[in-house]
């Protein structure tokens, strides 16, 4: 193998008080998959900061009852952050009181999402088109919680408008405590490559002192090392690629140490894991909900697998604990030793 250039700054990166260690990596709150469960998997497996799925700040205000089980939060995960959304300044305001009594060790804000029914509701990416607004917003947050606030968004709403080197300045300077920023704007959604150009950009500029941290496309540890030594940042933040791969946390740990691999998860790995995500989410939704809503990881854990499809259709009808457990009893004697690149 050839030699790799792991050198880096060794200072320990904080969000306020709370230490993380020299570079750290951040799980991406995912709407229906960052739960409890999916987070408990991804702690195992090296994530140093996790969030909660977003929550709508309406929905909170209503006591809707999606919007506070998604505070359900754990000492098991810390530091973990709550990670908020929604379009009216005061509205936010009051979420973050709320939210912070159930004492998380941060309060995140959403200006990233770009799926249509957030943002044509003026939330989520829909603030990078109103700058002012998204300061306000802010800085309401800041005022209604002790607790370090931080802020998840894009570039910009789109090529022409990728205003986000202003924004890194006017949030820190209303107090928030650290910004990470996904490569892409909101047109582009998920399309394309993401360009970090700008979050490197970020990084240069000598007023900003919070930390800075990068999302996007991140699915490898060498493209972490990369990334990491190119646009310096103070650590990345990694989304679609944990999703059925926990492992990818310790993996480019590991190899920003060492610039070696760790072995490859067998399918017993992968199992196991399974498994411990499946007990997770029945001891935390109940049999038939956790049950249910665990179904759409199968796919995830097993991808590569050739000829998985006759297990999958029978974990994503299987009823009862005992019957998945047996599935993936089969799933670990049928490929035995093997492993999934």
């Amino acid at each position: 193998m050839a030699e790799v250039e792991t050198s880096f700054n060794n200072d320990m990166v904080k969000i306020a008080n709370i230490e993380l260690g020299e570079f750290p990596l951040l799980l991406a709150p995912m709407e229906d998959v960052s739960d409890p469960p999916f987070r408990a998997v991804c702690k195992a497996n090296g994530a140093d900061l996790m969030y909660t799925e977003f929550i709508s700040s309406e929905g909170l205000i209503r006591d809707a009852a999606k919007s506070v089980q998604k505070l359900d939060i754990f000492e098991y995960e810390r530091p973990v952050g709550i990670q908020l959304f929604g379009s009216d300044v005061e509205t936010m305001g009051e979420c973050a009181r709320i939210a912070s009594r159930v004492n998380p060790d941060l309060i995140d804000i959403n200006y990233g999402c770009p799926v249509k029914n957030v943002a044509c509701r003026g939330a989520g990416a829909a603030l990078l088109q109103d700058i002012p607004k998204m300061v306000r917003m802010t800085e309401a947050v800041v005022k209604a919680t002790h607790l370090p606030v931080t802020v998840k968004t894009r570039l910009g709403w789109d090529d022409s408008t990728k205003n986000i080197q202003e924004v890194a300045e006017r949030l820190q300077d209303i107090g928030i405590k650290a910004l990470t920023v996904h490569g892409r704007t909101r047109v582009q959604m998920y399309k394309g490559d993401a360009d970090w150009t700008l979050i490197g950009k970020i990084k240069e500029n000598p007023r900003i002192q919070i930390p800075i941290f990068g999302n996007g496309d991140i699915d490898s540890p060498e493209k972490a090392l990369e990334y990491r030594n190119r646009y310096g940042v103070d650590g990345i933040m990694i989304g679609r690629a944990s999703i059925g791969y926990p492992w990818i946390f310790n993996e480019i740990k590991h190899f920003l140490k060492t610039g070696e691999h760790l072995p490859v998860p067998t399918v017993a790995d992968r199992v196991a894991v399974c498994r411990q995500h499946l007990d997770f989410s029945i001891r935390w939704k109940g049999e038939k909900v956790g049950i249910f809503e665990m179904r759409r990881h199968y796919t995830s854990y097993f991808k590569g697998l050739e000829n998985f499809k006759p297990f999958r259709s029978r974990l994503v009808v299987a009823e009862s604990h005992d019957e998945l457990l047996s599935i993936l009893n089969e799933v670990q004697e049928h490929y035995l030793g093997e492993l999934v690149g």
